[in-house]
């Protein structure tokens, strides 16, 4: 009998896919042949009512039809509700977040045209849904514009905002923030008797006690969580608990229980409702067996992802994920340049998300590739970064437990069965309330205190690395200029005298065309040794040196320059000179290379208490941030060190196409 049966709801089944196949057909003939838009119009909608479950391809390149067709007809309520049905397919099935970022965001604006307030409150919580995955900032400006245009009664919209509100909050490390929209979800959903949504507010909670190092709370709260999902029959949640608790394993170096709780997460894991959860989970198990080197269980679980992965390329942490599993088996393997490209991979995706453990992790990947490949400098690059954003995580970590416990009260969820107590029960804890009072402000106190003394040793050593720091850049210059200098020297005693004897062996041999040669050879000597060391400052004194430099370059380019240049000898030390003729050489280099300036001007002026100099030009500008950020610009780096070497200040006024002022201070000695 039950063979039968199934037999019977199969042809059911097909029956009935054939005939909504032949109806959409239908619809969409209709569409193609209406004979005014709004005909079109409505073709287009019965296609979308026919396709949104069983065929979503043709909802999605139907909905964007119908979306620009209501536009034109200046219909954005209808082509509204339409993206607001499309952001989920598009996002989910075929992963383009973008493009659907892209569609809400056409209909957006037009959004005086939409009356409707939570109408358009749904389109910028769409909008933050797409931008999840993309953008956690913009996400979170989205779910904020969002409640604006939400009623202020319960609303399962605007529960549904603060919740993921809450989790981009937590994913970049704003966790009190976190916590108050956590809050204000379970009290919502917890109105609304969505208890399967009050668990997702939960979770948001226990997932902000893992990132602030509160393990075994989170480890407590989380088991609570399991054996509440296992009373509501919501167990199809139980693979994302035990998946976060192996996280929480590995962070602390707990391998045994990590693979215990990977391999729970799989078990329970069912791969029809999200395959992406499949990929995070067989990601984390090959990592964990390549680092345990155990390289055909960890390949076995990479061949289990991959043809999986290629089918939601878009999704950025899926992506992050896969690669991190690449680069770790490849690494094993000794395959250091196919593990270096996935580990930037890795960089790229977390960096792009906003997740700053997993950016953590990739440099220190990247470290370590860079190790294995003799290639020490870059693998003491990618380590330098890896310990300025540990320590920047560990500091602000350290801030937000404070704040986290002062607040906890406020933004933990409290269980209803907890908060109905019997009277009598009620009236013990009230004659015990002004103890428990006494004892909570007591430990707050020695928690603060605790946390301002490691903050403050926090701070010292983060000054005396950067002492250290600005010493070796300074040492570095001094010993830049005596390399320059030694170099100078040798081409001008030795290549330079050898080239003045062989002209005098020319000039006797009669030979004009090999002189010439020579004497431009000679000529091209000099300019090497003056550049490489300023030999002007001490013939002629530092003062004369800068006016015969700009002397040099007005005769010798086409930029223009004038100047006012008062008398600064004798003022600075022998290598403080140096350094502020190196910053007036390379301020002008920087102009004749990039600055496209017909004129510049320069002026030393001499002052009371100190020695200012300004250099500007009537070029194209740039923007300092963007330009001191970039790391192949080591021009403006450079000036700065050099200033700082004077202990001096340096100001940069600059627009793009409205040329550049750099002004430098320096307090007399």
């Amino acid at each position: 009998m039950p063979k039968k049966f199934s037999i019977v709801y199969l042809l059911l089944f097909l029956i009935s896919v054939t005939t909504y196949g032949q109806e959409i057909q239908f619809y969409k003939d209709k569409a193609n042949s209406a004979l005014s838009e709004l005909e079109q119009l409505e073709a287009l909608d019965s296609v979308l009512s026919k396709s949104y479950k069983i065929d979503p391809n043709t909802f999605i390149n139907y909905s964007f039809l119908y979306i620009e067709l209501a536009k034109k007809l200046d219909s954005f309520h209808l082509a509204a509700n339409k993206a607001i049905s499309l952001q989920r397919p598009l996002t989910r099935v075929s992963n383009d977040p973008g493009k659907a970022v892209t569609i809400l965001s056409s209909v957006l604006a037009s959004k005086y045209k939409i009356k409707d307030s939570t109408l358009l409150g749904k389109l910028y919580l769409k909008r933050g849904d797409a931008n999840f995955g993309v953008d956690l900032k913009a996400s979170i400006e989205d779910y904020t514009l969002a409640l604006s245009h939400f009623p202020e009664k319960d609303s399962v919209f605007a529960a549904d905002a603060y919740l993921f509100r809450g989790q981009a909050n937590s994913n970049l490390g704003k966790f009190v923030k976190a916590g108050e929209d956590y809050k204000k979800a379970y009290i919502y959903y917890e109105n609304l008797k969505d208890y399967r949504y009050m668990c997702f507010a939960q979770q948001g909670n226990i997932t902000m006690f893992s990132k602030n190092g509160f393990y075994e709370k989170a480890k407590k709260e989380r088991d609570d969580l399991v054996d509440k999902l296992i009373e509501l029959n919501l167990t199809e949640f139980l693979s994302t608990e035990y998946y976060n608790q192996a996280l929480d394993y590995k962070r602390i170096g707990n391998d045994k229980l990590e693979l215990e709780y990977l391999l729970k997460a799989d078990k329970n894991h069912n791969d029809s409702l999200n395959s992406k959860m499949f990929i995070y989970i067989h990601a984390k198990l090959a990592e964990y067996y390549s680092r345990r080197g155990d390289l055909k269980k960890a390949i076995q679980e990479i061949e289990l992802i991959e043809p999986r992965y290629i089918k939601v390329t878009e999704d950025r942490y899926a992506e992050l994920n896969y690669s991190g599993a690449k680069a770790t088996y490849l690494k094993a393997i000794g395959d250091y340049e196919k593990s270096l490209t996935f580990a930037k991979k890795k960089l790229e995706s977390a960096t792009d998300l906003g997740y700053e453990e997993e950016v953590l992790d990739a440099y220190l990947m990247l470290s370590e590739i860079y190790k294995e490949m003799k290639s020490y400098e870059k693998s003491l690059i990618n380590k330098d970064i890896y310990s300025r954003i540990r320590d920047s995580i560990y500091n602000r970590a350290n801030a937000n437990s404070l704040a986290y416990y002062q607040t906890k009260f406020e933004i933990q969820e409290k269980e209803k069965e907890l908060v109905e107590k019997n009277t009598n029960i009620q009236l013990l804890e009230k004659d015990s309330q002004t103890f428990k009072n006494l004892m909570f402000f007591v430990s707050l106190a020695f928690m603060l205190i605790f946390g301002i003394i490691l903050l403050y040793r926090n701070r010292q050593n983060l000054k005396s690395k950067k002492n250290l720091q600005e010493e070796f850049s300074q040492k570095l210059l001094v010993s830049q200029e005596q390399e320059r200098m030694r170099i100078s020297k040798d081409l001008h005693d030795g290549i330079g005298q050898q080239l003045l004897l062989l002209k005098n062996k020319l000039i006797t041999s009669g030979n004009e065309s090999a002189k010439k040669m020579v004497d431009t050879t000679i000529d091209e000597v000099r300019n090497i040794s003056r550049d490489l060391h300023p030999f002007a400052l001490q013939e002629l004194g530092i003062t004369k040196a800068i006016e015969h430099t700009l002397t040099q370059i007005d005769e010798n380019t086409v930029l223009f320059i004038s100047s006012e240049i008062d008398n600064i000898d004798d003022i600075f030390s022998p290598e403080g000179e140096v350094n502020i003729y190196r910053i007036i050489q390379e301020s002008l280099s920087n102009i004749i290379k990039h600055a496209k300036a017909e004129a510049t001007k320069v002026l030393v002026k001499k002052f009371a208490n100190n020695i200012t100099i300004s250099i500007k030009d009537n070029g194209v500008g740039f923007d300092f941030s963007e330009k001191y950020k970039d790391k192949k610009s080591l021009g403006l780096k450079t000036l700065l060190e050099r200033t700082k070497f004077l202990n001096g200040q340096m100001k940069v006024i600059s627009r793009k196409e409205n040329g550049t002022l750099i002004e430098f201070k320096f307090p007399l000695q």
